[in-house]
Parts: structure tokens; C-alpha cells; sequence
């Protein structure tokens, strides 16, 4: 499989490029490769599939964020991980033609071509979104999650048609069952003449005489639906994942919508993350830090002991490597980082005063060299 080429470079913006622009780069390359101008040419085509995907991914400011910071893999390229079919929109790839005339037609003044919106008769479900919260641990390890969701389901009794029977439809007078009605639009290459979908039936060909009793002619109905959930290791706030076909139902066969689960994660009471890595603050008591030793601190598996070199500065960052967050597209782990202050005691017995003043009375030992203080400061 050839390695996709940078969304920028397919648009031929640069990654500074405002919202307008990039909208102006697509609409520019959607032009030269529309299908319309280039009847079956195969490689205008899959120009301008590419160009949808970088478009969907750029245009949309949570994807392009994602897209900056892990490149391709972060828009899922690796389906199927999970029950996962990419995480979201073009980016995780199966889209069709149709896909990109019905998500972005609006973007030439109306869709080219004869018939190119979805199929008459099949109509999509419209999707789902759900907010999913994530502690660190799972964050970490990955989870499977089940939820439990309202939506839109195929009607049982008229499996989807909306009539009470099989013979309680009529050919639609408007069309006379073609589903198709000729039109003319007005686009960039002029006025063109099109088919477009019989308002009337709404391209069914079609009309119901008698309604189902239990849809009343929708051809779904509300239902409640236990979803499970593989949410993969790695994933960030605010990402947001997709499952196909688990939105709501379409009625007469149609295409299912999305299911979208968007990303929040708990706060830890001790950890905070930084990207891949994370960062632990430890307040050492003094004596620790000028003796050394050892003491125990928090990481996402659980508790470990590190050691306190003598001597150690307030400011220093102790590195444990591979023990920060897995990464989204599989490769390696970020660390944890654990930076180090120092608790100065508010009240001294009369014990512990004496014996700082005996330090303080010692200027050679107890008090900081200036290379320590350039180091301090750094």
C-alpha cells in the first residue's frame, strides 16, 4: 500500500494556512479533479478522494490538532483495533464518492452530476455522540467500556419500509416510480442540467397508503442499546473516536450513522500529564534531601521507590524512562518525570535552631558555591 502523502502537501497549503485558505486550496483542487471534468479518469478520482480526506481532516479543528501532533496514525489508520473502524470522519479511510458529495456538496453550490448524493430510497442515520470519561489507568492500559445509548433501530414490524404490508404502497405520481426528477442547477461550470431525488417520494419511487402502527410510516423507532466500547491505549482529551454503523438507523436499508465517543479524562490526584509523559511534583523533607535515601512515589501502575542521591537540589528532575503513557500509533512509552522541591519547616525546636545556626556560623561548607547557584538558575 502507497504511503499517504501529507494532507498540507495534498492541498498545497502550508501548515500556517488559515481556515479560508484551506477551504480555497480544496475547492481549487476539487475543481481540477471533479469527476465531471475528468469522465473516467481513475487517477483524477483518487485526486480527489485525497484532496476530501486532507480537506475533512484540516477543515475540522479538533482532527487537525490530532493530525499535527501524531500525523496519520492519530487519525486512526490502524482499523479495526478495538471494533474501531478508523477514528472518524475520511480519516480512518472507507469513504465513497457519494461520502464526499454529501458532506461537502454544499462547498461547490450544490452537488454535480447526475444523482451523485446517496442513493434514492436509502437515506443515512444520522449519528450518535457520547462522552466517555477515562481514568489514567485506562488511559494507559486501554479499556473496553460498555454504555448504554438511546437511538434509532430498524423498525420490527415493517422492517424498515414504514408501511403496515408489502401491497400498502403506490407509485409516486411526481416521478412515476423513478425516484428521479430532472433539474437545473446553477454551479461553477455554469447552469447544468441534473437528476436529482423526487421530493415527493424522497426518491422511493413510492408512496405508502397505509401507515405501520407501530413506527406510524418512520420506518424506526427509540430503543435503548448496550454498546461495548474498546477504547485503545494512548488516547488524549478532547480526541474524538468513531464506530460505524452503531448511530441511529436509517429506515428502508440505509446506511446507519456514526456512533462518536468523545474523550475525557479524570484529573489523578498525583500525576499530571504532559503529552506522553508524566509529571510527579515530590517534596522532599530536608534532611532527605541533604542525606539521600530513598522514598516511595506514585506511578499509573502503582507505587515504587526511587532513590534520593545526598545532596540533592531543589529543581532537579529525576527521569524514570518508559514509565509515562503508551503512544497512540504503538511506539514506545513517554516517561515519568519527577521533579524535585524542598520542604523548609515553618517551626524549629529549640534542638533543630541550634544546630542551624551552627551551619549558618559555617560559611564554608553550608553555603552555596557559585557554580552551584548557575546551576540552580539554569
Amino acid at each position: 500500500m502507497a504511503e499517504k502523502r501529507d494532507y498540507y502537501e495534498v492541498l498545497g497549503v502550508a501548515k500556517t494556512a488559515t481556515a479560508d485558505e484551506i477551504k480555497k486550496a480544496y475547492r481549487k483542487k476539487a475543481i481540477q479533479y471533479h469527476p465531471d471534468k475528468n469522465p473516467g479518469d481513475k487517477k483524477a478520482e483518487e485526486m480527489f478522494k485525497e484532496a476530501a480526506e486532507a480537506y475533512d481532516v484540516l477543515s475540522d479543528p479538533q482532527k487537525r490538532q490530532r493530525y499535527d501532533q501524531f500525523g496519520h496514525a492519530g487519525m486512526g489508520g490502524a482499523s479495526g483495533a478495538g471494533g474501531f473502524g478508523g477514528f472518524g470522519g475520511f480519516g480512518g479511510g472507507g469513504f465513497s464518492m457519494e461520502d464526499i458529495f454529501e458532506q461537502f456538496g454544499d462547498i461547490f453550490g450544490g452537488h454535480f452530476g447526475g444523482g451523485r448524493s446517496r442513493s434514492a430510497g436509502t437515506p443515512r442515520g444520522t449519528n450518535l455522540r457520547v462522552k466517555v470519561k477515562l481514568t489514567l489507568q485506562e488511559v494507559a492500559s486501554g479499556v473496553e467500556k460498555k454504555i448504554k445509548v438511546r437511538k434509532k433501530v430498524v423498525c420490527p414490524d415493517c422492517n424498515g419500509t414504514g408501511a403496515e404490508s408489502a401491497s400498502d404502497f403506490e407509485t409516486c405520481p411526481n416521478c412515476k416510480g423513478t425516484g428521479r426528477v430532472v433539474r437545473t442547477v446553477n454551479s461553477l461550470f455554469g447552469m447544468m442540467q441534473t437528476e436529482a431525488v423526487c421530493p415527493n417520494c424522497g426518491g422511493k419511487g413510492k408512496i405508502i397508503t397505509q401507515k405501520c402502527k407501530k413506527c406510524h410510516g418512520e420506518g424506526v423507532i427509540d430503543s435503548n442499546e448496550i454498546i461495548t466500547l474498546n477504547i485503545p491505549a494512548g488516547v488524549q482529551e478532547g480526541m474524538q473516536l468513531s464506530m460505524r454503523g452503531y448511530g441511529n438507523a436509517a429506515p428502508n436499508g440505509g446506511q446507519s450513522g456514526d456512533l462518536l465517543i468523545l474523550i475525557e479524562e479524570e484529573r489523578h490526584p498525583d500525576l499530571i500529564r504532559d503529552g506522553n509523559d508524566i509529571i510527579y511534583n515530590l517534596l522532599l523533607p530536608l534532611p532527605t534531601a541533604v542525606l539521600g535515601g530513598s522514598v516511595e512515589i506514585p506511578t499509573i501502575d502503582g507505587k515504587v521507590k526511587i532513590k534520593i542521591d545526598a545532596g540533592t537540589q531543589p529543581g532537579k528532575v529525576l527521569r524514570l524512562r518508559g514509565k509515562g503513557l503508551p503512544s497512540l500509533n504503538g511506539y514506545g512509552n513517554g516517561d515519568l518525570l519527577v521533579n524535585i522541591g524542598v520542604y523548609i519547616p515553618e517551626k524549629l525546636t529549640s534542638a533543630d535552631k541550634e544546630l542551624f545556626e551552627k551551619m549558618a556560623a559555617d560559611s564554608s561548607t553550608y553555603r552555596p558555591t557559585d557554580a552551584a547557584k548557575r546551576n540552580f538558575f539554569q
